[in-house]
């Protein structure tokens, strides 16, 4: 890879991976919610469904993803359903329960959610099938265009780790006065975060099945 072709590629991984989406939206809601501690881990969780997308693209899973459509359209309408679900719960959260309606909860299991989000998240599966596959080098053979990938998604995790960490830092700042506010404005919160989960599962499914 070039130098221009590797600016190419971190620019747009920037630009994809840090765009908002379902990953960006459950960091943010947690450092809002419990803190950066919290907003940490869930960036770290974050990663980690990236880490199990690397494995499985640089053992050529991706391939068998790709040449199957149903498959694709199935883990893409399962991610959209988790998000309508998280959507639902936020809106239907009783008064004063967290900031965006989020619940505090262990780490252990904010953790465990985090990695959820990301492998049921359409976003990311979209990157590993259609994105990474361009930076490799074409008429590769099996070894090299593994390792390749393998090098590509570790990129991609370090630039989204710091782009994870970046969000839970900043949420948690903005945190700090909505916890102080109280109950106060907890219903509006509710309403665009629910509203924003439920447009993202709605424009992922209505994009698998157009």
């Amino acid at each position: 890879m070039g130098i221009a072709q590797a600016l190419g590629f971190v620019g747009a991984t920037v630009v994809l991976v840090g765009m908002p989406g379902p990953n960006n939206i459950y960091i943010s809601l947690r450092s809002l919610a419990q803190g950066r501690r919290a907003g940490v881990v869930s960036a770290f969780a974050i990663e980690t469904g990236t880490l199990v997308y690397i494995v499985v693209a640089a053992l050529g899973l991706v391939a068998v993803v790709r040449a199957s459509p149903a498959i694709f359209t199935g883990i893409t309408l399962v991610g959209a359903a988790y998000l309508a679900v998280l959507g639902l719960k936020t809106l239907r959260a009783p008064a004063g329960e967290g900031i965006g309606g989020v619940r505090t909860a262990p780490l252990g299991r904010v953790f465990r959610e985090g990695v959820l989000v990301n492998l049921l998240n359409p976003k990311v599966a979209l990157f590993f099938l259609a994105f990474l596959p361009q930076f490799t080098s074409r008429g590769a053979g099996p070894v090299q265009l593994r390792n390749e990938m393998l090098l590509l998604g570790v990129a991609v995790l370090a630039i989204g780790l710091l782009l994870d960490l970046s969000y839970a830092v900043g949420a948690d700042a903005i945190g700090r006065r909505f916890r102080s506010q109280g109950r106060s404005g907890g219903r509006t919160q509710r309403l665009v975060v629910g509203g924003i989960y439920l447009t993202i599962a709605t424009v992922a499914a209505l994009g698998t099945l157009h």
